[in-house]
């Protein structure tokens, strides 16, 4: 009897296995021919002809970023640049990835106005910035890129020097409390920076004024942080798993707070522009009137754009087109101005606008002016030089920075260029190419549809273009040592048509931060740049802290 049971047994586990085994084969033939399938495709075989890891089946090259931290994301993409050169490829399952290194090639992609998308790694942007400068594409882009950039021009940027003053002495202030002490000073450059991004961009008080500002700009920082996160986390930049998490949780209590804020303003605003609009108090110089001098001159041809001018774009253009006044306005009254115009700018647009100037302004320029400060800690020969050009600026007086003031910082400039050189801070650049591009450099074509990643830092560290590209030297940036340059082997702003918007804005905020510090503290480091742990993410940043120690100047 026992034997018949066990018998039946069996014979019911074998009627369960056929089918089992049976649908596992369908399943893996059907994965082969999927396979097969796939690196038949012109797409696939283009993609296998740039040089690359070895990829595997389904998954390409993910294998290779599992389990590893920023950092070491940042050393293997260094380890792989030296060993297939400055065009190579990996694969995310069968979606292809090629890294670009040469200029030539670069150029390719980035003055283009057809390779105008970005990645779709933006999307975790989205929720933020709307379809704000950063990641719109298209007709959007180029209309509201042509609206924005008069915001920027350098006359409306010289009424802010004020403003960079007066948060630039009050971190020297907050900063006194650490004088002695070995700290991380991106603390303090990352508050400064948000300080003036709400006086700036919003018009609103600053973090220490105002229980509103402090709650938005914490926001902003730890937005910065899931967002830094999706981007390295595999499971996170799923959005069905994300969607679940408590981070997803955190974000929307954030994003509550930085847009009620932004909203909250662009309406107050813009209801004080309606009212002194109907009361007769009209703007003059309009903005309107930049715009049209602008739309006047741009039938003539776009000045040639040289190494030698460093970071020349369309921007200059409009600077040097200067109708020759001065208004004291945030960047959200100029738009709602511009809007007011008969702009095609509706309030949600302005608002996504704001939000994107708050962002994109204040990780990039914190982490380059903490790169800045850390490397004057280490070489204090520079530092010595700069402080030299300061003092033969400003003598003994106590005196604020003018716009002249910065025009007359050359070396500290030439510091700055060189940390940007170095440590830029969005290390790599992505776009979607949507058309086939033959590169220039090697007889390789990139298909439609893959991603490329433009390797800005490599590119800053090709010992054919910079000398010795490890070692930090500022006269890298001479005038005779530039113009030779390839346009594009110097991107800390991209460049092209999209080229970031604010960088004149950042450089001049960079110069009337650096040069008040630097009149007020002599910086020291017992570190190296070798002992730098570098985090390879949306902004490049230190994973040990950007720590220094402070002297006051006698």
């Amino acid at each position: 009897m026992s034997a018949e049971i066990v018998a039946e047994r069996g014979s019911s586990l074998v009627s369960l296995a056929v089918p089992m085994v049976i649908f596992m084969t369908l399943v893996l033939v059907a994965s082969a021919l999927f396979h097969f399938w796939m690196i038949s495709r012109r797409y696939v075989q283009l993609g296998n002809k740039i040089p690359g890891p070895r990829a595997y089946p389904f998954i390409g090259n993910a294998n290779m970023l599992l389990g590893m931290n920023h950092n070491e994301i940042m050393e293997r993409a260094m380890q792989l640049s030296y060993i297939y050169g400055s065009v190579a490829r990996g694969w995310l399952g069968y979606h292809l990835v090629v890294f670009l290194t040469e200029p030539a090639d670069i150029e390719i992609i980035l003055n283009s106005y057809v390779h105008l998308t970005k990645s779709s790694e933006y999307r975790f942007f989205k929720p933020w910035l709307g379809d704000g400068l950063l990641i719109s594409s298209g007709e959007k882009w180029r209309s509201h890129r042509k609206l924005i950039a008069p915001a920027f021009h350098m006359n409306v940027l010289k009424t802010f020097v004020d403003v960079f003053n007066d948060n630039s002495l009050a971190v020297v202030e907050r900063m006194r409390k650490e004088v002695g002490k070995e700290f991380d000073v991106h603390d303090y450059m990352s508050e400064v920076t948000v300080d003036i991004l709400l006086e700036t961009a919003m018009g609103s008080q600053r973090t220490s004024e105002s229980k509103e500002g402090f709650d938005y700009a914490m926001a902003v920082m730890k937005m910065c942080d899931i967002l830094h996160s999706r981007q390295l986390k595999f499971h996170l930049r799923m959005d069905s798993v994300f969607n679940f998490t408590k981070i997803k949780q955190e974000q929307e209590r954030l994003l509550g707070i930085i847009h009620g804020l932004t909203r909250k303003v662009v309406k107050q605003k813009k209801e004080l522009f309606e009212k002194n609009f109907a009361d007769g108090k009209l703007p003059s110089p309009s903005l309107s009137e930049i715009i049209a001098k602008e739309e006047s001159e741009s039938k003539e041809p776009l000045p040639v754009i040289s190494q030698g001018s460093l970071l020349r774009d369309d921007l200059d253009f409009n600077d040097e087109n200067d109708i020759g006044e001065k208004r004291r306005l945030a960047f959200l009254d100029l738009m709602i101005e511009t809007a007011k115009s008969g702009a095609d700018l509706t309030d949600e647009e302005i608002k996504e606008e704001v939000d994107t100037i708050m962002f994109e302004g204040h990780d990039t320029t914190a982490a380059g002016s903490s790169f800045v400060l850390c490397l004057l800690g280490i070489h204090q020969d520079v530092q010595d030089r700069v402080y030299k050009e300061i003092y033969q600026i400003f003598g003994n007086s106590k005196r604020k920075a003018t716009f002249n003031d910065t025009l007359e910082m050359k070396y500290l400039e030439r510091v700055i260029f060189e940390t940007l050189r170095m440590y830029p801070p969005v290390p790599v650049i992505a776009r979607k190419v949507t058309q086939d591009v033959r590169l220039a450099s090697h007889d390789y074509v990139v298909p439609a549809g893959t991603t490329v990643v433009i390797g800005t830092y490599k590119v800053h560290r090709r010992a054919d273009i910079y000398p010795n590209p490890d070692v930090f030297n500022p006269d890298n940036f001479l005038p005779e040592r530039t113009q030779n340059r390839h346009y594009y082997s110097y991107i800390p702003f991209s460049a092209g048509p999209r080229s970031c918007v604010g960088r004149k804005y950042a450089m001049l905020k960079l110069k009337v931060l650096l040069s008040t510090i630097l009149r007020n503290y002599r910086v020291v480091s017992n570190l190296k740049e070798s002992d730098f742990k570098l985090q390879g993410d949306i902004i490049l940043k230190r994973t040990d802290g950007f720590r220094i120690q402070l002297e006051p100047r006698v």
